[in-house]
């Protein structure tokens, strides 16, 4: 078996439903949880400050990410220091740019100097990732979302990227790599061997985790059996062919 506890990296749970929420808090096994504006609307999420502060009623100890959803950065400051002020352990997520493509920099150094620890999202390549080191404060905790799964869906291996991501980030000891939006559980221990700091996991992916070290034969009776009592719960049959007069 898998031993879990060896693993580097922090698994972070990803959603927006509150009582699977509460499920994975009872698991020791994830050390934050982070969400965003899609996930909260695709769970029917209507008040967002609401849903919030009831996360973090029910979360008061472990990291939890909530996102900005302004566009103009006056705006995106403002609701940044309201979801500050929400509770010690949230971070505040930025998204890298707006969606003018206006680089966020400038904003999340203002906000690392105020002592807002940010989670900068949306984040794809390494000059995002150079500029906002730059930006960050050394002082100041933060995290830096990159998207290596969509970088995957792309057709380009993220492993190199996350790898050379985290070399960056040293300059900055307080600043953890979050390795986003990932696919298979082969990615927790790729995110483990590169030097990611988290990674984000959703519920869909965490129900595999038993399925880590899993003995590579059994798994393959396993599957032999199911595709064999699946044909026979079925009823397939295959009626012998009728020889040719």
């Amino acid at each position: 078996m898998f031993d879990l506890g060896a693993l580097r990296v922090k698994i972070f749970a990803d959603g927006a439903n509150l009582e699977g929420m509460k499920a994975m808090y009872a698991n020791p096994l994830i050390r934050g949880f982070t969400t965003n504006p899609t996930l909260m609307k695709a769970a029917g999420v209507i008040d967002y400050a609401g849903f919030a502060r009831k996360v973090l009623a029910a979360i008061p100890d472990r990291p939890v990410s909530f996102e900005v959803f302004a566009d103009e950065f006056d705006e995106m400051e403002r609701q940044a220091l309201e979801i500050a002020s929400w509770g010690r352990n949230v971070n505040v997520k930025i998204p890298v740019t707006n969606t003018k493509a206006q680089a966020a920099a400038p904003l999340i150094a203002r906000l690392a100097r105020r002592g807002v620890q940010v989670n900068v999202t949306a984040v794809f390549t390494l000059d995002q990732v150079r500029v906002i080191a730059d930006a960050l404060h050394p002082g100041t905790p933060a995290i830096v979302s990159v998207f290596a799964g969509r970088v995957a869906d792309s057709g380009i291996d993220p492993v190199p990227l996350m790898a050379e991501a985290a070399a960056l980030l040293r300059a900055r000891p307080r600043a953890e790599l979050l390795w986003a939006s990932p696919r298979e559980i082969l990615n927790i221990i790729q995110a483990d061997q590169c030097g990611c700091h988290i990674i984000t996991v959703t519920n869909d992916l965490l129900k595999k985790l038993p399925l880590l070290g899993k003995d590579q034969d059994h798994y393959s009776l396993e599957t032999v059996k199911m595709f064999y009592n699946d044909a026979r719960a079925a009823g397939y049959s295959i009626a012998p062919a009728v020889a040719a007069k």
